[in-house]
C-alpha cells in the first residue's frame, strides 16, 4: 500500500512502514494530484480532507487525523464513499493543559498575583478542557466549567452560565470549531462579547483561532480595552494578523499541543486504529521508539512552596521560550509553519519523577503534584 503521512507526524515511517511505502508530505500544500494514488492518508489539522482533495483518488481505503478536532475532515463525504476514518481524541490534551499552566504561572509572576486567588472559567469541558481543569485544580486554583452541548447531553458535572464566564478573572477556551447551528463557536468571542471584558482579565485561546474575532480583538486592543491575551491559535493561519502581536502578552504558532509525547500519542492512536481497520495485531508502541527525556528525575530536599512548584514546571516547559522564538521568526518567509515543523523537543511533566521526603510531601497542601502531572517518589 501507499501510505501518505504528514511530515510533522513523528515516527510515521516507523509505525506505518509496517504496512507499505510511506510518503511524507507538507500538510498545507497537499493537492488532489499528489494523493491520487494513496491507499491511506494520515493528516494533521492543517489539511482539509474533502471531495476536492480526493477527487482523483479511486482507491483510498482509510483516512486518519492525528488530532482531537475533525472540523478539517468532511466526514459525510468519507462515509458516502465508504472510506474508513479515525481521529486521535485526547492525544494532546495534556500538552495543551501544560501550556495553559505554564502561561498562567508566567502571567502570575509578571503581574504579581497569586493564581489561587483567581477564578478560571474553562470554556469547553471535553478532553482538553477537562485536562486543564485537572492540572489547575492540582495547583489549588478555583475553576468553573462552561459547556452547553455537554449539559444538553446529560453530563452530570456542575456547569456555569455564560455570564459567569464573562465575570471570571481568567477565561481559557477549549472548544471545537463549529461553524453553524445552536452551538456555533465561530466568533463565539466576537466584538459584543469581547467588549464586555476588561483589561484586568486574562483571555487564553488554545483551541481554534476562529473562536475569537481577531479583527474585533485588534480594534479593542488598539483602544486599550482588550484583556491580557495569550494566543496560541489565530484566524487565517498561517497568514495571521501580525498587527495583533504587540498587544498579545504570550503569542505562539499553534503549538500548545505540540509536546513530542502528545504528537507521538496521536501517531500511535492512528497506528492502532489502522491495525484494527486492516485486521492486524499491533506490534509496535511508542515506548519502543521514544528516547528517554534529558531530564527524567529531580530530587527536592526543601519544603514544597508554590514558587518551588512553579520552578519545577518551568524546568520542563516554559512558554516564554516559544513566545520569544515566534516573535523572532513570524515575519520570515513561512515563519509560522517553519516553527511548527522545526519545533524544539518538549516533554510532558509525566516524564519526570520528583523525589521527595515524606515530611516535605505532606506539606504540599493544597498542591497535588500527581494531579498536576508529575510522577512522585517518596524517599
Amino acid at each position: 500500500m501507499k501510505i501518505y503521512v504528514d511530515e510533522n507526524m513523528p515516527y510515521g515511517k516507523e509505525f506505518f512502514g509496517l504496512f507499505g511505502e510511506v510518503i511524507s508530505f507538507a500538510g498545507r500544500d497537499l493537492s488532489a494530484e499528489a494523493v491520487k494514488d494513496a491507499d491511506i492518508l494520515l493528516v494533521r489539522s492543517i489539511t482539509n480532507v474533502n471531495s476536492r482533495l480526493l477527487a482523483l483518488n479511486e482507491n483510498i481505503k482509510f483516512v486518519g487525523t492525528a488530532t482531537i478536532g475533525t472540523d478539517h475532515i468532511d466526514l459525510d463525504y468519507l462515509k458516502q464513499r465508504n472510506i474508513g476514518f479515525s481521529s486521535s481524541p485526547g492525544c494532546n490534551k495534556v500538552s495543551v493543559a501544560e501550556y495553559v499552566l505554564s502561561s498562567l504561572l508566567v502571567l502570575a509572576e509578571k503581574q504579581q498575583f497569586n493564581l489561587t486567588d483567581k477564578c478560571v472559567a474553562i470554556v469547553g469541558a471535553g478532553n482538553t478542557g477537562s485536562a486543564v481543569h485537572k492540572v489547575l485544580t492540582g495547583l489549588g486554583v478555583n475553576c468553573i466549567l462552561y459547556d452547553p452541548p455537554l449539559v444538553a447531553a446529560g453530563d452530570q458535572r456542575t456547569f456555569c452560565e455564560f455570564n459567569d464566564v464573562l465575570e471570571s478573572d481568567i477565561i481559557s477556551l477549549h472548544v471545537p470549531k463549529v461553524t453553524s447551528g445552536e452551538y456555533k463557536t465561530t466568533h463565539l468571542f466576537g466584538h459584543e462579547v469581547l467588549a464586555q471584558l476588561s483589561s484586568e482579565q486574562i483571555l487564553i485561546n488554545a483551541c481554534r483561532g476562529e473562536v475569537i474575532d481577531n479583527q474585533a480583538l485588534l480594534t479593542l486592543a488598539k483602544a486599550n480595552k482588550a484583556p491580557c491575551l495569550v494566543l496560541d491559535v489565530w484566524e487565517n493561519e498561517p497568514n495571521i494578523e501580525t498587527q495583533l502581536l504587540p498587544y498579545v502578552t504570550l503569542a505562539t504558532p499553534h503549538i500548545a499541543g505540540y509536546s513530542i509525547d502528545g504528537r507521538v500519542r496521536g501517531t500511535e492512536m492512528l497506528y492502532q486504529a489502522l491495525c484494527q481497520f486492516l485486521g492486524e495485531e499491533p506490534v509496535l508502541s511508542s515506548r519502543q521508539l521514544m528516547a528517554k527525556p534529558s531530564i527524567s528525575e529531580i530530587t527536592v530536599d526543601a519544603p514544597l512552596t508554590s514558587d518551588l512548584v512553579k520552578s519545577l514546571i518551568h524546568v520542563i516547559y516554559d512558554v516564554r521560550r516559544d513566545d520569544a522564538l515566534f516573535r523572532e521568526k513570524v515575519n520570515n518567509a513561512n515563519g509560522f509553519d517553519h516553527m511548527r515543523k522545526n519545533y524544539p523537543e518538549r516533554r510532558e511533566l509525566s516524564t519526570v519523577t520528583i523525589n521527595l521526603s515524606d515530611k516535605n510531601y505532606k506539606m504540599v497542601n493544597p498542591i497535588n503534584l500527581s494531579k498536576i502531572g508529575f510522577n512522585i517518589h517518596i524517599k
